[in-house]
């Protein structure tokens, strides 16, 4: 599959989004999160089309890897990533040596974690989840009922997706 050159194109049009529009999207992440998509993949597609990125299956790969901390290490929140790749998408350099474009999506990138990490107290999926970092085991847990109530990933996707389009909106 070719990925058509399309750095630079992305911004969106500057257009506020009400609160409903808002809560439209949190709730179609969950729901991409509870038809088995990854936490990353689920905050990312449900906004990439903001973006001009209109090809589900595009936005679900490009964000396919952030799942689970970052191919399931336990890093870094997928949800948390998720945000990060559409503030790429809101400003993100691409152009060499664009120190004050990096600077400004970096601003970005901290604006969002720390308000994530405000709410929940780390971008880091294994401490979000009270479980052990498992750098080692790539095989994705069964999406089972009891997955779901367990975990509380589903209510940081609809918060990471509120966040984003509520600071980059």
């Amino acid at each position: 599959m070719r990925i058509p050159n399309i750095c630079c194109n992305f911004a969106a049009q500057s257009v506020m989004m009400t609160e409903q529009e808002i809560e439209k999207r949190a709730e179609r992440a969950v729901e991409l999160f509870k038809q088995g998509f990854n936490c990353s993949q689920a905050v990312f597609a449900s906004c990439a089309d903001l973006y001009g990125i209109t090809d589900e299956q595009l936005a679900l790969r490009l964000s396919a890897s952030f799942g689970g901390g970052m191919g399931r290490m336990r890093l870094v929140c997928g949800a948390a990533s998720g945000m990060f790749l559409l503030a790429g998408l809101e400003n993100g350099s691409c152009t060499p040596h664009d120190n004050a474009g990096k600077m400004a999506n970096y601003a970005l990138v901290q604006d969002l974690a720390g308000q994530f990490k405000g709410k929940y107290g780390s971008l880091i999926c294994a401490e979000l989840l009270g479980l052990a970092p498992k750098p080692s085991d790539p095989k994705p847990a069964e999406r089972t009922e009891q997955y779901y109530e367990k975990r509380p990933c589903p209510e940081m996707i609809a918060e990471a997706v509120r966040i984003v389009l509520s600071t980059i909106r």
